[in-house]
């Protein structure tokens, strides 16, 4: 995944800067940078690997000697940004958050046009952020060069670029990531998560539509192009990757959590042979649903896991994928004494492979449980994202749910015929498929959320919600 912060100011930016990107770690492992612009200075960059270390200890020393009144930072997961370049527009800075599924079929293109070339990333990979700029400059004027690129990138596209006068802001043009403006008196912020401008003194501007272009100077917003009508967000920013105070179209993350655990205990109000003792998230996106869940239910919450943050904040930033696995258990420390006897409900953001959750599983049947019952906050995952990079897997195959439905149908490729019947809740085979999974698993009872009481709880129009992993459609 990936995040972004931006501030053009009439004083010194490097502070806001600093703190506002920090403010979107959770979203990204791997590699963090900050671009300021100086009148005197001009541009000056800073970039790090952040795998082994938080954003901050990174970049200390460094703002020490940053100055300027604009600039960009992000968080990335995979390509070092944000990248300095120099074209007929002038210099400007750019970093961008999505995924571009045509890289080749753009690379080629320019390729063709002109005799271009392109730094290659670890693995011999283009750095997609610098396949942007690319196409950017292939336009007379920088505003219609985001527009191209909004209209050649088949994926997803949110970016930010820093000129030595202000920023362009370009949302995804179906806005499946989010780009938020802050402002406080001579000053205004652009990022990803609305929360991280808060405690920086700004107060909510205006919230960019699908595709829409702004350009932010420190004297304020101008209009550079208008949003498009059709929205497809990502429905995960609420379930999973989203921070909790963070609200995305008029929609609170942590408010929205609360009303989809409401959900899931209403359908389990419908199963008198389910009667746990406590309910319980796994920190932690799932917390919240846990409350919404206990709230609605009357059964007590309770913390029978709790997370380990001060050196294993996150399961997933080793790309080794066993690794990751023993990083997830050792970052989970169970209690002994809300667990020995007791019928635990656990409600998960979500089952991917489901290794992580079967082993949880296991260390709380060791630990004394008597039952445990899972409840994931989305349905089952059945089609691997087309459109961001919040989830590492690298195949459809990897999805517990491809694995259950090929032994069921004693298949390797099932058809998408046959997949819809696997997502329909009301049918046999989604039946069948959940039970397979919970005893594969080891579960006592297992339930996910439904995508229509989902859909519901978050409040948007269905057709604003991108629900593609869920149900495959586009």
């Amino acid at each position: 995944m990936g995040g972004f912060f931006g501030v053009a100011s009439r004083e010194d930016c490097v502070f806001d800067l600093f703190y506002g990107t920090d403010y979107h770690s959770h979203l990204g492992t791997r590699r963090a940078g900050l671009v300021v612009y100086d009148r005197v200075k001009g541009f000056d960059r800073a970039i790090h690997s952040i795998e082994s270390s938080n954003f901050r200890p990174k970049f200390d020393k460094d703002i020490l000697n940053m100055k300027g009144n604009l600039g960009i930072g992000c968080i990335s997961d995979f390509e070092p940004q944000p990248l300095i370049v120099r074209s007929h527009h002038g210099t400007y800075a750019i970093t961008t958050v999505g995924k571009i599924n045509n890289t080749q079929e753009i690379t080629e293109r320019l390729f063709n046009q002109n005799h271009f070339q392109f730094l290659e990333m670890s693995g011999g990979e283009i750095n997609p952020t610098e396949l942007v700029a690319a196409v950017i400059n292939q336009k007379d004027t920088i505003p219609e060069g985001i527009r191209y690129v909004q209209e050649l990138i088949k994926g997803s596209l949110t970016l930010m670029l820093l000129t030595s006068e202000g920023i362009y802001a370009a949302r995804d043009r179906y806005g499946r990531t989010p780009v938020e403006i802050g402002r406080k008196d001579g000053s205004y912020c652009v990022c990803f998560e609305s929360f991280s401008y808060l405690n920086l003194g700004y107060q909510f501007a205006r919230e960019l539509g699908p595709g829409e272009i702004v350009f932010v100077s420190p004297e304020g917003i101008e209009d550079v192009a208008p949003a498009f009508r059709d929205m497809k967000i990502c429905t995960f920013l609420w379930i999973y990757y989203g921070y909790p105070a963070s609200t995305y179209e008029g929609q609170n993350v942590e408010d929205v959590r609360h009303r989809c655990g409401a959900k899931l205990a209403e359908r389990d109000a419908k199963r008198p042979h389910v009667n746990p003792d406590c309910v319980a998230g796994i920190p932690d996106s799932g917390v919240a649903h846990a409350i919404g869940y206990s709230n609605r239910s009357g059964v007590p919450s309770s913390r029978p896991l709790v997370k380990y943050t001060p050196t294993w904040p996150r399961s997933f930033m080793p790309t080794i994928q066993s690794r990751r696995d023993l990083i997830a258990k050792m970052k989970l420390v169970p209690i002994h004494e809300l667990i020995a006897g007791r019928k635990l409900l656990l409600i998960d953001d979500s089952i991917v492979r489901g290794t992580q959750l079967r082993e949880t599983a296991e260390y709380l049947y060791k630990s004394g449980a008597q039952e445990i019952h899972i409840r994931p906050a989305c349905p089952p995952l059945v089609f691997g994202c087309k459109y961001l990079n919040f989830s590492r897997s690298k195949s459809e195959k990897e999805l517990i749910t491809h694995r259950v439905i090929e032994k069921l149908e004693n298949v390797v490729d099932p058809s998408r015929e046959l997949l819809d019947q696997y997502t329909d809740p009301d049918s046999n085979k989604y039946e069948a498929m959940l039970e397979e999974i919970r005893k594969e698993l080891n579960f006592t009872s297992l339930h996910y959320h439904r995508l229509d009481d989902m859909i519901e709880a978050i409040g948007l129009e269905p057709c604003k919600l991108c629900t593609y992993c869920w149900n495959g459609r586009e």
